[in-house]
C-alpha cells in the first residue's frame, strides 16, 4: 500500500471546489492512476438516499469504468467525497463501506486528505502535489 501519492495541485482545487459548491450535500466520484499518482477525478451522481450525510457513487458509472478498465482504460484506484460541515476523516459509514485496497480521498473543511482502505481500518496517505 502507498504511503504516498501525487497529484495534481489543479485537481486538488477542482475538488474542493467542487465540494464547497455543494455544502449541503455530499459530492462523490472516481479517481483514476496508479500507486504512485492520481491521474483523473471523475464526478458522479451520488445517489444515496440522502445525500446531506451520505454518498453512493452511480452504480452505472463504477460499472463502466471498471469495462473500461478490462478494455485497456485508465486504472480505478478509488474514489473521492465531502464530508459537508465535517472533518476530512473517514467517518464510521466509511469504515463499513471500505473495500481493502482503494484509496479514499476525502474533502471536509476546506482541505483534502488521503486514505488507503485496508483490512483493519483506514491509514493516512501523505497527498504530494505536482504541477
Amino acid at each position: 500500500m502507498p504511503r504516498r501519492i501525487f497529484v495534481a495541485v489543479a485537481l486538488i482545487d477542482r475538488l474542493l471546489a467542487e465540494a464547497a459548491a455543494a455544502p449541503d450535500r455530499e459530492i462523490c466520484g472516481l479517481l483514476f492512476g496508479n500507486e504512485a499518482r492520481i491521474e483523473e477525478a471523475r464526478s458522479t451522481a451520488n445517489v444515496a438516499p440522502d445525500t446531506s450525510c451520505w454518498f453512493e457513487i452511480d452504480p452505472a458509472a463504477l460499472f463502466a469504468a471498471h469495462r473500461a478498465e478490462r478494455a485497456g482504460g485508465p486504472r480505478l484506484i478509488g474514489h473521492y467525497h465531502s464530508h459537508p460541515g465535517g472533518s476530512a476523516e473517514p467517518s464510521p459509514r466509511d469504515l463499513a463501506a471500505a473495500e481493502p485496497g482503494r484509496l479514499w480521498l476525502i474533502t471536509g473543511g476546506g482541505v483534502i486528505r488521503a486514505w488507503m482502505a485496508g483490512g483493519d481500518g483506514f491509514r493516512e496517505v501523505a497527498l504530494l502535489t505536482n504541477c
